[in-house]
């Protein structure tokens, strides 16, 4: 579903992001104008591998879940893209196709700028190319930093790590105790298992161990952090 503008809060996930932020006045404006919102609910595919880039695109509600499928057809979660992140820049670069399914975790909210608005703005502001150099070499990094994590640290250590990103990106106060932050995006255990690469099983008795010590607290309606700085202990230990 299409709605005309963003909300006030849609907005201020969009200007307040650690990138988009850091553009100039008139970039931003610029791409303002050009934009379009959509809405999806649940579940709702947004595009899918092997599909030409048409849009480029920031979550400002919700989440975004990019997700691949084996070759036995099950369906494997590679990450979550949170409100304020823009993605699909890649291909709409290189002029190749979707490398993988993106789905609404929730219902979700989705600024969209078209390919030949895209490019007309690029022509104009020969900042946002810079810009966008700059948001990849973070995201390089970020992927380097994850595939070094998946060959140094535990599974422990992974998972406080994860925890912790999760907490900082969709963290809310929890309404029991104002000293807790409720994760926010709603993970079954299967799909945090898949952010890091092992089984639901040993992620299960890893979160009933941090919970034994009293750092998170699991419920049925998701995970609550109890103590960050525990998670920051753990996330810095060694093998």
């Amino acid at each position: 579903m299409n709605e005309p503008i963003l909300t006030i809060e849609e907005r201020s996930a969009i200007n307040t992001g650690r990138w988009f932020s850091g553009l100039s006045p008139s970039l931003r404006h610029d791409i303002f104008r050009c934009a379009y919102v959509r809405r999806y609910q649940d579940g709702e595919l947004i595009t899918a591998r092997g599909e030409l880039a048409q849009e480029w695109i920031a979550c400002a509600k919700g989440a975004v879940r990019v997700s691949s499928t084996t070759i036995s057809g099950r369906q494997i979660t590679l990450t979550y893209v949170e409100p304020g992140i823009w993605f699909g820049d890649v291909a709409m670069f290189d002029g190749d196709r979707r490398t993988h399914d993106v789905y609404a975790h929730g219902d979700s909210t989705l600024l969209c700028v078209a390919r030949a608005d895209f490019n007309k703005i690029l022509s104009q502001h020969a900042e946002l190319y810079e810009a966008l150099l700059r948001l990849h070499a973070r995201r390089i990094r970020q992927l380097y930093g994850l595939v070094e994590d998946l060959n140094t640290l535990p599974l422990r250590a992974r998972l406080a790590k994860q925890l912790l990103h999760l907490v900082r990106s969709y963290g809310v106060p929890s309404l029991s105790n104002g000293a807790e932050m409720r994760i926010g995006l709603q993970l079954a255990q299967e799909e945090l298992a898949q952010l890091l690469g092992a089984s639901r099983q040993r992620v299960n008795q890893e979160l009933k161990t941090m919970e034994r010590e009293e750092a998170i607290r699991i419920e049925p309606g998701g995970l609550v952090v109890r103590d960050r700085e525990a998670l920051m202990r753990i996330a810095a230990s060694s093998p």
